[in-house]
Order: C-alpha cells, then sequence, then structure tokens
C-alpha cells in the first residue's frame, strides 16, 4: 500500500510544469488532490491527466499572490475533510532583467507570488495541516534560493526567501506532527523562461525559453518523484538533480566567488 493511498493533498500552480507532474504522481500513488492554478485552461488539462479514478481529485481557480483566495479554498477544503495531510506551495513565476531595468511593479507581482503565495499557503493550511496525523508542508525554493546571478535579483529574492522562511517555519514546528520541506530544484524543463516577464539582451520569449531548456536538463516528473519520496521520508531538504548538488556545494565551498565560476561554466545560465 502506498504511503500517500486515501491521503488529502493540495498543490498550488498545478497547471503545468512540476505542479502538474505532482498532480499526476500523487494521483498515481492514490491521494485525493486537490488543485488550484490561475489558468483555468492549463488546470483543465491537469485535471485529464489524472488516470487513477480511484483517487478524487478538484480543480479550482486561484491566484495564489490573494490571500482572500486562499482563504476561500482553505474554507471549502475545511468544510469538505475538516484536515489536510500535505500542501505543496509550488505556484511561481519568473522576471528576467537588470534591476535597473526592471520595473517595480513586475519585482512586487514576482514576490507576491513567489514569496508571498508560499506564506498565505502556510498561514493558511498550518490549522488544517496540524489536524492529520503526520502532515506535510513543502515549499518550493530553487538553486537560486542558495546563489544569485545577474538579471534574476527579483526571482533570487523571491527564493532566497523562501528558503529563509521554511527554514525557520521547520524549526518552530519540529517536535511536532507537522513535518517541513523545502525543496530546491536545479533547471527543470517547465515552461518559467517562455512565460516570464521582463527583457534580456532583447531576447524574445521564445529566445529566453530556447537558452534556458540548454540548461534545464531535468525532467518535471522526475522532481515530482524526488518530492514524494522526500515527503514519505520526512526529509526537511531536497536538492533535485545533480546541478542543484554542484551549486549547493559551490555556495559552500565559494561563498564569494561562486559567481565567476559560474559564469565560466554556463555563461548564460537562467533560472529554473
Amino acid at each position: 500500500m502506498s504511503y500517500f493511498e486515501g491521503k488529502f493533498a493540495l498543490v498550488t500552480g498545478a497547471g503545468s510544469g512540476i505542479g502538474r507532474a505532482l498532480a499526476i504522481e500523487l494521483n498515481r500513488l492514490g491521494c485525493h488532490v486537490w488543485l488550484s492554478d490561475i489558468n483555468e485552461a492549463s488546470l483543465n488539462e491537469t485535471a485529464l491527466s489524472l488516470t487513477n479514478t480511484a483517487a478524487n481529485h478538484k480543480t479550482r481557480v486561484v491566484d495564489s499572490s490573494s490571500p482572500s483566495a486562499i482563504e476561500t479554498l482553505a474554507s471549502e477544503v475545511n468544510n469538505d475533510i475538516g484536515y489536510l495531510d500535505i500542501i505543496i506551495n509550488n505556484a511561481g513565476v519568473g522576471l528576467g532583467a537588470t534591476f535597473e531595468e526592471m520595473a517595480v511593479e513586475d519585482f512586487k507581482w514576482l514576490m507576491d507570488i513567489n514569496f508571498w503565495g508560499v506564506v498565505y499557503g502556510c498561514k493558511t493550511f498550518l490549522p488544517l495541516v496540524r489536524q492529520a496525523e503526520k502532515g506535510h508542508i513543502v515549499n518550493i525554493s530553487s538553486v537560486f534560493g542558495m546563489v544569485s546571478l545577474p538579471t534574476v535579483s527579483a526571482y533570487n529574492a523571491s527564493k532566497f526567501a523562501v528558503r529563509g522562511f521554511t527554514e525557520s517555519l521547520r524549526q518552530e514546528l519540529d517536535g511536532t506532527s507537522v513535518h517541513v520541506c523545502c525543496v530546491h530544484p536545479g533547471g527543470i524543463d517547465t515552461n518559467i523562461a517562455r512565460n516570464s516577464r521582463g527583457t534580456i539582451n532583447g531576447m524574445s520569449r521564445e529566445e529566453k525559453a530556447e537558452k534556458f531548456k540548454a540548461v534545464a536538463r531535468t525532467s518535471p516528473e522526475y522532481a515530482a518523484k524526488k518530492i514524494t519520496k522526500a515527503i514519505q521520508k520526512r526529509k526537511k531538504r531536497l536538492l533535485i538533480g545533480a546541478d542543484a548538488h554542484f551549486i549547493s556545494a559551490l555556495s559552500r565551498l565559494f561563498p564569494v566567488s561562486y559567481s565567476r565560476i559560474l559564469s565560466h561554466l554556463v555563461p548564460e545560465m537562467e533560472k529554473k
């Protein structure tokens, strides 16, 4: 019997990428899933990909940057089942531009989703996760929560913030029934670059996506399997991909000069 069979999980940003892969993997493992995303069409595509009819699923169009929208979703989950085994705060967006060139409004847009969306998800769903026999909170950071690169200052800020917040929350909940895990994926083959805001050297979205694809060597499906295994093992920190392990070591060994090393290895390396 799967660890996830009969459990209830909620995944934000489930319309594509890691979120969609997580929805499919959890469904395969027999987990009932609540799936949220701001894009209704993409969310519906995810729902059509779920083949295990023994596990229920519900989809809701939700803006993760809206606390009232998150609260409405939590109220619905509470009224339906009264608890939640797993919350995975995965929704995220990208922004590529130098700090001088980017609009403050775009910086705020990204922080509202990537960071505040995680905070809202944890704050709102923690009471429900506490009701589970063994609860899990999983927050998706990035390798760019460990190192910084030019033209992704907003993304770096959000992912460092997610890391710091999650590690603090984990310590606060040590000794309780709630397990907290911070996930640091490396380059995952998703549409985040294609859908990102901002411009770098005048590149189109398609050009950014192609350059990103060159360094995104890990599939969302692989990432989803690693995350579900980390949940089952109650891991506190998860690195996904050889690049994530390399960057983690690099940041510890060369806390100042890692940027020069990375620029030689991958001159146009972009975010996950």
